[in-house]
């Protein structure tokens, strides 16, 4: 029993032993592989955290080794921080004696937020490094990131952390609806093109005061927020023409505050331009993109001919439609709106609508989507319209019918009109033929249209959809096919092409032109 009982013993020392052996860990300075040699971290605002990027790191020997140190260059005072297979080590900026097994990996996650003091001057780069190994004997990951400085407009917090916030109106039921968000002051309502301007919460312009914005401006929106024109405020936004598409110098816009490369064409990022009852815009050169509603316009005071007028605006990629218009009273020429979640323009609850040379599309993958909406009524609510009157324009998309005319009338009885138009409707669908308000053969409301019934008749050819690029081939049906009195209204097109005289310009908002080869 006893030899048994040894036995056993050495057996179990052994193979203790044995472990114990396979988890020994070699100290080492060297021999690290890296899924890259520099991590670029997207352009972020002054003061704004990144997202998070991801480095990996890689054993490839045969042994167990400890990185006695991983660090940042800059140590305490770096505006990186960076977290180790989980590990926070202090403040997330220097860790010691990292163990790796043999053949294996880790991660490293990598965030940062810095200052525009922090950057180099020349170039508004912030650079750093993660260090592995020991002093003198340093493997190292370069960090590089562009600090963009900027204006920054947010409503105030009281000590007991209230937030502050404005009264938009009423509910149905008379409640208040409020939410956080302030009033710009007198010395935040001229913004420049000097820097960006990021916006949270609702910053609203108030009653009796102008909030200009001059061309090549840049304004940012956080997550939930929107700018507010309340009654009796006015809001001129002062693009012009650019010269480069590309960079688009003079063009204003206004997008979400998240700068990196997957955010790009992403919706619902921010809310959108509110104009509330009472207020005026001029909007000139405006790009609108990632938003809830592009634009929403109600309630406009009806001794005023037109209170929000609209030229050359473009809006992309929003998460229910480009331009929400209800009571409102909107003039557009040379609008391009694409990719709406709901619908890219909707004219509804009366009002008074009047758009010349503009082009809706909507090509999402739903068949609960229209390019645009014609209504006298949204769900129990109705008023009847004023003016509802399309000249030259584009209502084009994926779905048989894009254009959806709804009457609380049981005759179908619905002011608008469509002159010279290119419209993706299918006559044959029982959406029309059941619906009295389409009256596709009186010119009264269909004066000289194309009527794209099908996928094949009528096409617009626009460039790339995909690439919000609705400009039009000179195979498009459109060319030339515009009403050369209406075209007056707008000489020039959305890209300041003059549009001809001598023969009829082309439907929409372009004058077309070759796509360029990809």
């Amino acid at each position: 029993m006893r030899t048994s009982i040894l036995l056993f013993i050495t057996a179990v020392l052994v193979l203790l032993s044995s472990c114990r052996s396979d988890f020994e860990f070699t100290s080492t300075s060297g021999g690290l592989r890296f899924s890259r040699d520099t991590v670029y971290l997207d352009t972020v605002f002054a003061n704004v955290g990144s997202s998070t990027y991801t480095l990996k790191v890689y054993n490839n020997s045969d042994k167990n080794i400890s990185i006695p140190t991983i660090q940042l260059g800059r140590g305490e005072s770096s505006g990186y921080r960076i977290t180790v297979d989980g590990m926070t080590g202090t403040n997330n900026r220097e860790f010691h004696n990292v163990e790796m097994l043999a053949r294996d990996s880790l991660f490293i996650f990598i965030e940062t937020t810095a200052s525009a003091a922090q950057a180099n001057p020349d170039d508004f780069l912030y650079t750093d490094q993660i260090q592995f190994g020991e002093t003198g004997n340093f493997q190292a990951v370069e960090l590089v990131t562009l600090i963009q400085d900027a204006v920054f407009l947010f409503p105030n917090r009281d000590s007991d952390g209230t937030v502050e916030n404005i009264l938009l109106g009423l509910d149905a039921n008379g409640n208040e609806i409020r939410e956080d968000g302030f009033l710009l002051d007198a010395s935040e309502l001229h913004f420049t093109n000097e820097k960006p301007y990021v916006i949270y919460g609702f910053a609203a312009v108030p009653s009796g005061r102008t909030l200009n914005i001059d061309q090549g401006a840049r304004v940012h929106f956080h997550y939930g927020s929107a700018l507010v024109g309340f009654g009796g405020s006015n809001i001129n936004i002062n693009g012009a023409p650019s010269l480069n598409q590309a960079n688009l110098e003079n063009e204003v816009i206004f997008e979400g505050d998240r700068l990196e490369p997957e955010f790009s064409d992403l919706s619902g990022q921010w809310l959108g331009i509110y104009m509330l009852s009472g207020s005026k815009g001029n909007f000139n050169n405006l790009t609108i993109k990632n938003g809830t509603i592009g634009i929403f316009a109600g309630g406009f005071n009806s001794s005023v001919n037109y209170s929000l007028n609209l030229n050359n605006i473009q809006i992309y990629n929003s998460a229910y439609a480009g331009i929400l218009a209800q009571t409102a009273h909107v003039r557009g020429k040379n609008i391009v709106i694409n990719t709406s979640g709901y619908v890219s323009m909707e004219c509804s609850i009366g009002g008074k609508y009047n758009f010349t040379h503009c082009t809706f599309n909507n090509s999402l993958a739903s068949s609960n989507h229209f390019a645009l909406i014609v209504s006298d009524n949204a769900g129990s609510v109705s008023d009847v319209l004023e003016e509802a009157t399309f000249n030259n324009c584009i209502a084009y998309g994926s779905n048989a019918t894009e254009v959806l005319l709804s009457s609380q009338d049981p005759l179908g009885s619905l002011v608008y009109k469509f002159d010279h138009c290119l419209l993706k409707i299918n006559p044959f669908s029982s959406a029309v033929t059941n619906n009295l308000a389409y009256r596709l053969s009186d010119p009264q409301y269909f004066d000289s249209c194309l009527i794209a019934e099908d996928n094949s008749t009528f096409r617009p050819f626009f460039w790339n959809v995909a690439q919000n690029k609705l400009n039009i081939t000179p195979e498009s049906a459109a060319v030339q096919q515009a009403d050369p009195i209406l075209s007056n209204e707008s000489p020039n097109d959305i890209l300041d092409v003059l549009r001809p005289t001598a023969s009829p310009a082309d439907i929409g908002a372009y004058q077309a032109a070759p796509a360029p080869e990809n």
